[in-house]
C-alpha cells in the first residue's frame, strides 16, 4: 500500500498508525497485508463514545461489529423484571459481535460503553461482500477465528489454573505503561466489572487486592499504586514465592 494510499485510508477512516499496530495483533486480523485490511475496513471508521452510551440492544439486527482501541465496553443482558447481568467486558486490542456478523440475525446481549471509549465500528454487510468476493481473504478470516479460538481456551485455562490473587496481578500488569519500576495506574471499570471479567466474586477481589499489600501494592478509589511492576508481573506469572501463604 503506498503512501498515498494509506494516507487517504486514514483520512477516511480515521485509523490511525498505532490502531493499526492493534489491528495486527487481534487474532481476527492477524496476518493479514494492510491493503488487505483496507479493503476489508473500507467501509469502517472510527468513533468515540462517551461512557454509559448504548452501543446496541438485546434483539436489534446485527449490522456492525466493533474493535475497542481506547476505553471499556460491556455485553449484558437484561431480565423482564429490569435486572442486568454483565455477560462479558471488552477492552483495548479486542473485538466483539463479530460473530453475530456472520451468523446473521439479532445482537443476542445489548453493549455499552462503561467508560469513555474510541472503537473501530466494522459495518457488516461490506465487510461480508469483501470475503465472498475474494475466496483468500475467507480463508484466512477462517484461519484468524481458529486462532481467536485457541486463544479463548487459553483465557479459560487461565481462569481456572490461576490462583484469584495471580488474575488480579495479570490485569494490573496489562494497564501498567512500563514493566519496570513503580507506577500509579487507574482502574478503568469499577471493581464489581473487574471481577466479573476475571471471573470471580467482588468480595474475592477486594481480598486478592488485600494480600497484594505484601508487595507495597496500594489501592485508594480508582488508583493503584505499584512499587515494582516486575514483581507484580513475576507473581501474575505463577511465582508462588510471592503468593500469600493462606487464602486463594
Amino acid at each position: 500500500m503506498s503512501d498515498s494510499q494509506s494516507d487517504r485510508f486514514q483520512r477516511r477512516t480515521g485509523i490511525t498508525d498505532q490502531d493499526r499496530e492493534i489491528l495486527a495483533r487481534l487474532p481476527l486480523f492477524a496476518g493479514f497485508d494492510p491493503s488487505v485490511l483496507q479493503d476489508l475496513l473500507a467501509d469502517s471508521w472510527v468513533q468515540s463514545f462517551a461512557r454509559n452510551t448504548v452501543l446496541f440492544v438485546q434483539d436489534e439486527e446485527a449490522t456492525r461489529f466493533y474493535v475497542v482501541f481506547d476505553g471499556w465496553v460491556k455485553l449484558f443482558r437484561t431480565s423482564e423484571d429490569g435486572d442486568e447481568s454483565v455477560i462479558s467486558i471488552f477492552g483495548p486490542g479486542e473485538s466483539f459481535a463479530e460473530a453475530v456478523i456472520f451468523k446473521g440475525g439479532h445482537y443476542p446481549v445489548s453493549a455499552a460503553a462503561v467508560d469513555d471509549s474510541r472503537l473501530l465500528v466494522v459495518p457488516g454487510k461490506s465487510f461480508v461482500r469483501q470475503l465472498c468476493e475474494h475466496g483468500e481473504y475467507a480463508l484466512n478470516i477462517m484461519a484468524a477465528m481458529s486462532r481467536h479460538l485457541h486463544f479463548l481456551v487459553h483465557q479459560v485455562e487461565q481462569l481456572t489454573l490461576k490462583s484469584s490473587t495471580e488474575r488480579v496481578a495479570g490485569f494490573l500488569v496489562k494497564l501498567c505503561p512500563t514493566q519496570t519500576g513503580a507506577v500509579v495506574v487507574r482502574l478503568p471499570l469499577d471493581k464489581a466489572l473487574i471481577a466479573g471479567r476475571l471471573g470471580m466474586q467482588p468480595e474475592t477481589l477486594s481480598r486478592s487486592l488485600a494480600k497484594l499489600r505484601r508487595l507495597g501494592i496500594e489501592s485508594k478509589g480508582a488508583e493503584v499504586s505499584i512499587p515494582d511492576v516486575l514483581a507484580l508481573k513475576r507473581l501474575s506469572n505463577g511465582n508462588r514465592a510471592l503468593q500469600p501463604r493462606t487464602g486463594c
